[in-house]
């Protein structure tokens, strides 16, 4: 108890005080000005409207999604709006082959890659629904929502340590708190921030100059998700053009967590450092050399 008085706590307060008041960097267009970034899902929505913001900062941008006729019309609107380069590489995140191979076509566009945006969900015709025994949709939530993610990074970080650059990685309110009619979306938006999370620790202790910014979004009024929640959810959607410019900023600003929704509570919600400081104090209980010879 002693030692908790007299060690512990003050070390508690600096942390929460380093937390919740340190003075952060003020986000400017040109940080992205000549920068190599990678959009997934960008044929509309919120990673349409990250490339087109992208475009507009005078980035290089590589968009990938299902459909290739809205790619085209992506790319074609990103260049007009001042794109360094723009290209396309049409495909689906189901197939794990494709996305390792588009991030090494991806690089060789671009020469290189400096941010890697993840930001694709699977395509479902019936998004809300009570959970029964749809195991096959569960899967495909886990191997679209979350394994490719996977595959993506890992393709990345070659390009990435070379560059010091920074993953985003899209996630939702949804795996941060328990949402009913959407079991499968959500178990697979827990697990980005479980793996990503990890590894961002991982990174921290063997000193690995690539940031992860895990993106945490409220309902954004994207035709997707209109038509999906339609009347079964009744909440207050935010824009997704403020959505995308936001996901941006975070990125560039290599912070740990975006938080975009409605409510000016949701950051200070979920936000909460409690599971920061528990990490921080885990730790002391690892055995630091299994870190250092990996």
């Amino acid at each position: 108890m002693a030692f908790m008085k007299k060690y512990l706590l003050p070390i508690l307060g600096i942390f929460l005080a380093y937390y919740y008041y340190s003075a952060k960097e003020e986000f400017r267009p040109e940080m992205l000005r000549g920068k190599r970034v990678i959009v997934t899902g960008a044929s509309k929505g919120i990673g349409r409207e990250m490339a087109y913001h992208l475009a507009r900062m005078g980035a290089h941008v590589v968009v990938t999604a299902r459909s290739e006729e809205a790619l085209k019309k992506v790319v074609s609107h990103c260049l007009e709006l001042g794109a360094s380069s723009a290209h396309y590489v049409a495909g689906t995140m189901e197939n794990m082959t494709f996305a390792e191979q588009f991030v090494a076509k991806a690089g060789k566009l671009m020469g290189g890659l400096d941010m890697l945006i993840l930001n694709h969900i699977t395509n479902t015709n019936n998004p809300m629904t009570v959970f029964i025994d749809d195991i096959g949709h569960v899967r495909k939530s886990m191997e679209v929502n979350f394994l490719s993610y996977v595959v993506l990074s890992g393709a990345a970080m070659p390009m990435l340590k070379q560059s010091n650059g920074s993953i985003v990685v899209v996630s939702s309110i949804a795996g941060k708190t328990a949402n009913p009619l959407i079991a499968a979306y959500s178990a697979s938006k827990f697990a980005l921030d479980g793996f990503f999370s990890s590894i961002r620790v991982e990174y921290a202790v063997t000193n690995v100059n690539v940031s992860i910014t895990l993106c945490i979004l409220g309902l954004i009024d994207t035709e997707t998700a209109m038509t999906g929640t339609a009347g079964i959810y009744n909440a207050e959607a935010s824009p997704k053009e403020e959505c995308a410019l936001e996901i941006i900023k975070g990125g560039a600003l290599r912070q740990k967590e975006v938080y975009y929704d409605s409510s000016v509570l949701t950051p200070f919600l979920l936000g909460n450092p409690g599971r920061k400081i528990m990490e921080f104090l885990s730790l002391r209980n690892y055995n630091m050399e299994i870190f250092i010879n990996n």
